[in-house]
């Protein structure tokens, strides 16, 4: 039998797939109604289990498994639809909408935002390409920026979370679940590192750098090609530069940005030291308040799961329901716990639509973990 022949049985099958599918969600509709009128919730393990046992006993030894893969596929499908015909307009939906009506139509040109390090930093020029006037108060650590905002000491903090090259800000990320926040934008900010000494002093002359462990992480190759060089972290790009402005030692560099070397005095004796030219920083700005401007597309969620084999798979079931394409999935270990996570989801979405929506309020309905961080959009 030839190819096109065997498309075409496919073609047959797969109508008569389409036909029975809209047919059984029709049931599951009918299902919601009677567990609406006997105050039963959506989810029945027993009885998905059950079906699970006898289509896979059907099927056989070969298929078991892809037809247990479409079963939990076809299940995921059927509670978002239940949930989406008894959600009716529950809590979160309230939120989202008021979030949307209290917010402006266009994003502050000024605010009080709290940055991590000195004049400078990184963070700072993101601050200033997301906001044409800000009002700068710097912290030393990353935790200070969080408790800033969470203060009301200051209405935006920004925060780096990602690097192209040398992945996640791990700090960040752990000191997300300690503090009540929304992200209202985020931005990819070009990095250039170089290295910046006193004038006059050669590569030659120096013993000892100072830096960022990811700017470190991010420099890995130029370093590793030095001899009997000393590397310090500190808890910033620009206070590394600022520190050996003022020193009094002529041996030590700062791997930091060409504006700081103008800021604070210095040389650039090695240019573009990071290993990638193509090197960039994810930064994301924060708020108290949850503010969804015009344009957002782009979800953020803090989520767990139940520990047991599948949880994540149907976590994610919901979002390819829908047809959300996920674009990031972070996981942190949980302290005092015996391997159990937290999971950082990013989403190309938006509350915009009802379905969306629908989804995230089933999730908070669960007895998981699930905080909303924000639906905002990305600049570059």
């Amino acid at each position: 039998m030839d190819l096109e022949k065997l498309r075409s049985q496919i073609d047959t099958i797969d109508d008569q797939l389409t036909d029975l599918f809209t047919e059984r969600m029709d049931l599951s509709k009918q299902i919601a109604g009677c567990k609406k009128d006997s105050g039963l919730g959506v989810m029945n393990v027993s009885r998905e289990r059950e079906v699970i046992s006898r289509v896979t006993a059907r099927a056989g030894a070969e298929m078991e498994s892809y037809v247990r893969v479409l079963y939990q596929t076809i299940f995921e499908a059927s509670r978002s639809y239940q949930t989406h015909l008894l959600a009716g307009d529950g809590e979160f939906a309230r939120q989202i909408q008021q979030a949307i009506e209290n917010t402006p139509s266009l994003f502050p040109t000024r605010g009080t935002v709290a940055c991590q390090g000195v004049e400078g930093a990184y963070s700072q020029q993101a601050c200033d390409k997301l906001f044409a006037m800000p009002n700068i108060m710097y912290f030393r650590h990353f935790e200070g920026v969080f408790q800033a905002v969470s203060s009301g000491l200051c209405q935006y903090g920004i925060l780096p979370i990602e690097n192209s090259s040398n992945g996640t800000v791990g700090e960040v990320y752990d000191l997300m679940r300690n503090y009540k926040f929304h992200i209202v934008r985020s931005i990819k900010l070009c990095v250039r590192h170089s290295l910046l000494a006193k004038k006059g002093v050669a590569l030659k002359d120096i013993t000892e750098i100072y830096s960022h462990e990811q700017a470190i992480g991010q420099c890995s190759q130029f370093l590793k090609g030095l001899k009997n060089v000393k590397i310090n972290i500190c808890e910033n790009t620009a206070a590394a530069a600022k520190m050996v402005a003022e020193s009094d030692r002529r041996d030590i560099a700062a791997i930091s940005s060409v504006p700081c070397a103008h800021l604070y005095g210095l040389e650039v004796i090695e240019d573009k030291v990071q290993n990638n030219d193509n090197n960039y920083t994810r930064f994301i700005c924060i708020s108290k308040n949850l503010e969804i401007y015009p344009g957002a597309n782009k979800i953020s969620l803090m989520l767990s799961t139940s520990h047991r084999p599948g949880a994540l798979y149907g976590l994610i079931a919901k979002f390819a329901v829908l047809g959300i394409n996920l674009t990031k999935l972070e996981s942190r270990p949980i302290p005092g716990s015996d391997f159990e996570f937290i999971f950082y989801f990013d989403l190309d979405a938006s509350v915009l639509f009802p379905e969306v929506v629908t989804m995230l309020g089933e999730l908070e309905a669960s007895p998981e973990l699930f905080v909303f961080l924000g639906n905002y959009a990305e600049v570059v």
